[in-house]
């Protein structure tokens, strides 16, 4: 059978779940969705290292977001 190159590609069909099934059935915000993103694919594409330093962007990201907005009394990043 032919890979769906659009909706299903290989690296987001391994395991039980997709990726966007966990983010959707976690609530993830935009950040956190994107580091699990990255992470849950990075063994099934080219370069593991380059995807899981691109989570670790969107988990900085968020933290630097946090740390802005309790210092502004407010309890979330967004």
């Amino acid at each position: 059978m032919a890979e769906d190159k659009i909706n299903h590609p290989k690296h987001y069909t391994h395991g039980k779940f997709e990726v966007i099934e966990v983010i959707e059935d976690w609530k993830l915000c935009y950040h956190l969705g994107n580091a699990l993103k990255y992470i849950g694919r990075a063994q099934h594409k080219n370069n593991e290292i380059d995807d899981l330093k691109k989570a670790r962007w969107y988990l900085d990201r968020y933290i630097k977001l946090l740390n802005k907005n309790k210092k502004h009394g407010k309890l979330h990043a967004l």
